[in-house]
């Protein structure tokens, strides 16, 4: 088989790759990037393959005859998310997978970080010891909080909110979920749409992991943002798109929202001039949410054990299409 790429990995990932598609034929285009956010450029060579895996652009998907399969490298698809681009796929009987399996761990992790250094006041004591030394006893120690029994919804509930769900599954948390399918998954309150305006105050965090579409942008709205429980603290590992950043900017403000730990912007990077760099109680990471030090290797494997599983006929994880 024919195997196009346009991912950049490190050396080590790349020999993983090289030997993992020795028995197949590799078409590299020379227009390979690392960054999982960045389109891909137009190469006429992926017409040839009957195998995608990186960030092809969208019109050379929807071109190739031959395609029958696509792994893209990231969590999100948004670019790909398309009545089109789905029907395309329908039409032809091709498999589109991602490699949210391996972003799954770190943005649930890191959700999970925040979580208990904004409930055991690591942050403003780290700040303390940068700058004036002071010995803030009572304030730290009677102000902490357990995230034991405590009400958390997230917003969209794919790989990272279930693996998210098992990392605070024993700390006794009541978790509700927003999605689009309403069916029912073990040890979370599965709810529609409609009805998040009634979860909303009894939410201790709101974890926002929606992708970027049509129907998310500004998803987390001045209106919605009126319904949080006063004191309730926000996390978006999802997409900056699908937060009005000003009105949670004056939320913070207002003292509505106790604090709101942001991983992802819009726009990426973050300009130095931005209100949300110097809101009260906004804590700002730069896009790292899904990092890990082995992050290309991992991507690799995924494919690789995804390729197994193709050349067997047998189903492949991680499949939206």
């Amino acid at each position: 088989m024919k195997i196009w790429t346009n991912g950049k990995f490190d050396d080590a990932a790349t020999r993983l790759l090289l030997e993992g598609t020795a028995r197949h034929q590799l078409l590299v285009s020379p227009h390979s990037s690392r960054s999982v956010l960045v389109a891909g450029v137009s190469d006429p060579a992926m017409a040839e393959a009957e195998i995608a895996f990186g960030q092809p652009l969208v019109s050379d998907s929807l071109a190739s005859s031959k395609l029958r399969w696509l792994e893209v490298t990231s969590a999100g698809y948004a670019r790909y998310d398309t009545p089109l681009f789905r029907d395309h796929f329908a039409k032809h009987k091709s498999a589109f997978t991602t490699a949210s399996g391996v972003f799954a761990d770190p943005c649930a992790q890191h959700v999970l970080a925040m979580m208990l250094a904004l409930g055991r006041n690591l942050l403003p004591s780290y700040k303390d010891q940068l700058t004036d030394h002071s010995w803030h006893y009572e304030e730290r120690r009677y102000e902490s909080a357990l995230l034991t029994g405590q009400t958390v919804v997230i917003l969209g509930y794919g790989t990272i909110a279930r693996r998210l769900e098992e990392l605070l599954r024993p700390f006794g948390m009541k978790i509700y979920a927003v999605r689009r399918s309403v069916r029912s998954e073990p040890g979370v309150h599965i709810i529609p749409e409609e009805k998040i305006s009634a979860v909303f105050p009894l939410a201790d965090h709101v974890v926002n992991v929606l992708p970027d579409s049509e129907t998310t942008r500004n998803y987390v709205n001045a209106r919605r943002l009126a319904c949080f429980k006063p004191g309730a603290r926000f996390y978006n590992v999802g997409r900056g798109t699908t937060v009005d950043q000003r009105a949670l900017a004056e939320a913070l403000r207002s003292g509505r929202l106790g604090a709101a730990y942001l991983d992802v912007f819009d726009p990426e990077p973050l300009p130095p001039e931005h209100e949300l760099w110097t809101t009260p109680r906004c804590y700002v990471t730069p896009h790292t949410a899904g990092g890990r030090a082995d992050q290309d290797e991992a991507i690799v494997r995924h494919f690789l054990a995804n390729l197994a599983a193709y050349e067997k006929g047998a189903a492949l994880t991680d499949r939206m299409m």
